[in-house]
């Protein structure tokens, strides 16, 4: 496995870790709620609420958070929510995908909006922007809890694709039907995983001059602050 440098080009680790960190509170809980609404409150007879509490303990989602959604939840007054991706170019071409879950599809779509005319960039057709971008597992790993070559050998017999080390973490690549099957066998090697979450990697990337850069650098911060929106991704380089 070759490593790729692919993973700084779109991950801002420093700075935006407490952002991320409640971005992935939110968006489980509402996955929590659309569970309930879907097929009821009790785990034993909703695999899909089941699923959703696992990755809630996972990530440490307090039980008070956990209970009190549930119970939000099959409340007739709180909406279900839906997934959606929004596609965009940016400034100097490039592009720009966004994960969002939302109970309100007219809030998001102004908000985009206004984001846009902020910030710039313009929303894209379906499918113009997600061609250039595969889905892929990303686990990270602190370097100081394992010998690198003890944790390459392990993800590649597990089915791993690429392998790199950046800063103080080692990423590891794989399918996205591997990411458990990976992930397992590093847990199984006594090493808690830092994270690990499903990523879009791009094709293909767009070179940027500075002014470009700082263009796009403001039209994502200005979509990853919506509430509604879990992820952004985008293939400047």
């Amino acid at each position: 496995m070759a490593g790729h440098s692919k993973w700084a080009n779109i991950k801002h680790r420093k700075g935006r870790a407490d952002l991320k960190k409640g971005k992935i509170f939110s968006r489980v809980t509402k996955e929590i709620i659309s569970a309930v609404k879907q097929s009821g409150p009790d785990p034993k007879s909703n695999p899909k609420l089941r699923l959703v509490l696992i990755k809630a303990r996972e990530i440490n989602l307090p039980n008070d958070n956990i209970e009190r959604n549930i119970k939000k939840a099959s409340s007739a007054d709180q909406a279900d929510f839906v997934e959606m991706t929004y596609e965009l170019y940016g400034h100097g071409g490039v592009g720009i995908l966004v994960d969002i879950m939302t109970d309100n599809k007219n809030r998001i779509s102004s908000d985009m909006r206004i984001a846009t005319n902020k910030r710039g960039g313009v929303v894209a057709n379906p499918g113009a922007v997600a061609f250039n971008f595969d889905k892929k597992g990303i686990i990270q790993v602190l370097k100081k809890d394992i010998i690198e070559d003890d944790l390459f050998l392990a993800v590649s017999e597990a089915g791993a694709e690429d392998f790199e080390a950046v800063e103080d973490i080692f990423i590891i690549t794989t399918p996205p039907e591997l990411l458990f099957q990976v992930k397992e066998k590093i847990e199984k090697m006594g090493i808690t995983c830092e994270e690990a979450s499903f990523d879009m990697i791009p094709k293909v990337y767009v070179e940027c001059d500075i002014d470009t850069a700082k263009a796009n650098e403001a039209l994502i911060e200005w979509i990853e602050a919506l509430d509604d929106v879990d992820a952004v991704y985008h293939n400047m380089k």
